[in-house]
C-alpha cells in the first residue's frame, strides 16, 4: 500500500510540473510570474505543498477545501483573484464529484432533498460568477475578506443537531415529497426524516449559491448548517447531501470561469492534486485526531487570511 501511494505521489509531481510548464508558456499570467524573477516551478510546488496540508486539516475540521484555498492563496500568492476563485471552485468540485456517487449509492445523500436546492443554488451561482468577474478586483477582495470573517463567526457559534425535531412538514416539502428513510449504521436503525421551513431554506440556498459563484469558495461551510438547523434534516444526511450539492452548484459556476479563461492550469493542477492527496492523509487522521482542536486551528487560519484579504482589498496593506 505504501509503495502504491509513493508511485501516485511521484506521478502527481511529474504531472503537476508538466502542466505548469505548459501553462506558463501559453498564458499571460504565467508570463507575468516568470517576469517577476522566480523560477517557474516555485509557485506550483508551493501551491502543491500548501494544498496538501489544507487537505490534511480540511477533512477532520469538516470544511471544504475551497473555503481555505481562496482566502489564503489570494492573500499570500501572486496570482490574480479571478484565477484563484476559478481554482477554488475546481477544488470543491473535484472532491464532491469523487464522493457523490458513493454517497448516493449508500443512501446517505437524497435526490429529493438535493434537486430543488441544487436548481436554486446553481442558478444563483451562475449570477454570482458573472457578477464576480465583472466587479473590480479590490471590491471582490474586500467582500471576500468580510465573508471569510463572517464564516469564522458562523463556525464558532453554529451548533449541530444529530436528529432535529420536525413536528410537521410544511406544505411545499409535502408537495415535493421531500422525505425518506436512511439506514444509520452506528445504531443499526432506519431513520425516518422530513423537513420544514422549505421556503426559508430555498431563499438561504439562493444566497449561498450566489456567494459560491462570487467568491469561488464552494458552499459546504453553509450547506450543512442550512440543511440541518433550518430545514431539519438529520446531520449525517445533511453532510452527505451537501457534498452531492457541491457537484451541481460548483459545476454551474465553474463553467462561467472556464468560459472567461479564468481557470489556469498553473494554479489548478497542483492545487487539486495536493488537496486530494492531503485528504487521503486527513481521512486517516480523522480516526485519531481531536476534531475540535483542528477545527479551532482552521478558524485561526481563516481569521488571519480573512483579515489579510480585507485589508488588502481596502488598500491598507
Amino acid at each position: 500500500m505504501r509503495k502504491k501511494y509513493t508511485t501516485l505521489f511521484t506521478l502527481a509531481i511529474i504531472f503537476v510540473f508538466m502542466l505548469a510548464n505548459r501553462a506558463i508558456a501559453s498564458s499571460a499570467e504565467g508570463s507575468a510570474i516568470l517576469s517577476a524573477g522566480s523560477p517557474w516551478w516555485v509557485w506550483p510546488l508551493s501551491l502543491f505543498v500548501l494544498t496538501f496540508f489544507m487537505g490534511v486539516v480540511a477533512i477532520p475540521a469538516g470544511v471544504g477545501g475551497g473555503v481555505l484555498f481562496v482566502p489564503i492563496v489570494s492573500s499570500f500568492f501572486p496570482f490574480g483573484l479571478d484565477f484563484v476563485r476559478g481554482a477554488g471552485l475546481m477544488i470543491a468540485l473535484s472532491g464532491s464529484l469523487a464522493a457523490g456517487p458513493g454517497l448516493l449509492k449508500r443512501g446517505l445523500a437524497d435526490l429529493r432533498l438535493a434537486m430543488p436546492i441544487a436548481l436554486i443554488a446553481s442558478i444563483f451561482s451562475i449570477f454570482g460568477a458573472m457578477v464576480g468577474l465583472a466587479l473590480p478586483e479590490n471590491v471582490v477582495q474586500t467582500g471576500l475578506g468580510a465573508i471569510i470573517l463572517a464564516i469564522v463567526v458562523v463556525m464558532f457559534l453554529a451548533k449541530k443537531s444529530e436528529y432535529p425535531e420536525v413536528r410537521q412538514p410544511d406544505a411545499l416539502s409535502a408537495a415535493l415529497r421531500i422525505s425518506g428513510v436512511y439506514y444509520e449504521l452506528s445504531t443499526d436503525k432506519e431513520i425516518d426524516w422530513n423537513i420544514h421551513r422549505t421556503p426559508i431554506g430555498l431563499f438561504l440556498f439562493s444566497a449561498i449559491g450566489f456567494m459560491a459563484g462570487l467568491f469561488g469558495l464552494g458552499a459546504g461551510w453553509a450547506n450543512v448548517p442550512a440543511l440541518n438547523l433550518v430545514l431539519g434534516a438529520p446531520l449525517k444526511l445533511s453532510v452527505a447531501t451537501s457534498s452531492f450539492l457541491l457537484s451541481i452548484t460548483d459545476t454551474s459556476a465553474a463553467w462561467i470561469y472556464i468560459n472567461r479563461g479564468a481557470v489556469l492550469p498553473l494554479v489548478v493542477a497542483p492545487s487539486i492534486i495536493g488537496m486530494m492527496l492531503g485528504a487521503l492523509v486527513g481521512t486517516k487522521l480523522l480516526a485519531r485526531a481531536r476534531p475540535p482542536v483542528i477545527r479551532y486551528a482552521v478558524m485561526v487560519m481563516l481569521f488571519v487570511a480573512g483579515l489579510r484579504a480585507l485589508v488588502k482589498g481596502l488598500g491598507i496593506w
